[in-house]
């Protein structure tokens, strides 16, 4: 089966918007939908930038539902179901695949620590027991493991089992996967590490899942059609525009604090409100200005470089 069709290009892991209490925003979640789908990029839910840790069953239950309501027809949607449960995850599976999901992603487990054996042996049993198409997701910050690329490689045996997304921040692992699956039709690779988003596609990932698409989607729009027309000079342009945005919520902070400070910059474009779910908290007003302040000044020098450079 040719993969590779179907699951490509630049998928956004949205943010989840929260109302005051901590209920789902279906409001912004439409004014989030139609801003990926104005610049043909597809949404993840419930995945890290989802704060999908901190989510109670029924949000999670209630944001692929609303999702796949308001999801455009022709879109993709890809849905988060990491847990330290396994039947959790496979019952969130079967609610996102009777809903109409294209995909769903999975973590390994975070609280213990796993062989390469318990992984593969983990990811086989979800496989098996998840009603659709899965993709591993590596990401060591938050799981504290990082997925060997050989376990990858063998689970990707596995029918179900049609592609990997990686977070994980190695210039040696990125070449490795692309060299490993690069001419695979079954299997694709989504790169989750947005300072090299322009160079993976390049050398052949099959697409980006940045979380700065949810203030700039059109960015990684623009990146992702120079590579495909071969202008690598342009696609490089754009790089520099996603490391210069990413900059404005992530630089100085922690994961979390980044989350919310990526709410502000999507408040500060009328998207959704700041809230987090604990155990995330808003910095101070103080942090909040400075990443505004930040936030304006490299909006206005990003219009300006899209706007006076002939070659973006």
């Amino acid at each position: 089966m040719n993969n590779k069709q179907k699951f490509k290009g630049i998928v956004v892991p949205a943010v989840t918007p929260l109302t005051k209490d901590f209920k789902l925003d279906i409001t912004a979640l439409e004014k989030m939908f139609h801003n990926f789908h104005k610049h043909n990029v597809m949404p993840f839910v419930n995945g890290t930038t989802g704060e999908s840790a901190s989510l109670p069953f029924k949000l999670k239950k209630d944001y692929v539902i609303a999702a796949s309501k308001i999801k455009y027809p022709g879109d993709m949607l890809y849905f988060g179901i990491s847990a330290n449960c396994l039947e959790e995850s496979v019952t969130l599976a079967k609610i996102g695949f009777d809903h109409g999901v294209d995909a769903v992603a999975a973590t390994l487990p975070s609280y213990y620590n796993l062989s390469d054996s318990q992984m593969i042996r983990y990811f086989e049993q979800l496989a098996e027991q998840v009603p659709g198409p899965i993709i591993i997701y590596n990401i060591p910050v938050t799981t504290r493991m990082s997925i060997p690329l050989y376990v990858i490689d063998e689970l990707s045996a596995h029918e179900r089992v049609i592609g990997t997304k990686d977070s994980e921040r190695s210039d040696e692992r990125l070449k490795e996967s692309i060299k490993l699956w690069s001419a695979r039709e079954d299997f694709c690779h989504f790169l989750g590490w947005a300072p090299k988003s322009t160079e993976a596609l390049i050398d052949g990932s099959d697409g980006l899942i940045p979380s700065t698409g949810n203030i700039c989607p059109h960015i990684y729009e623009e990146m992702y059609k120079a590579v495909k027309n071969g202008d690598n000079e342009r696609a490089y342009k754009f790089q520099k525009l996603s490391d210069m945005m990413g900059d404005v919520y992530q630089k100085g902070k922690l994961l979390g604090e980044s989350l919310w400070a990526l709410k502000v910059c999507m408040h500060e474009l009328e998207l959704c409100e700041e809230f987090v779910m604990p155990p995330l908290y808003p910095l101070n007003d103080e942090e909040r200005n400075k990443t505004l302040k930040h936030f304006r000044h490299n909006m206005e020098k990003e219009n300006l470089l899209l706007k006076n450079s002939t070659n973006v």
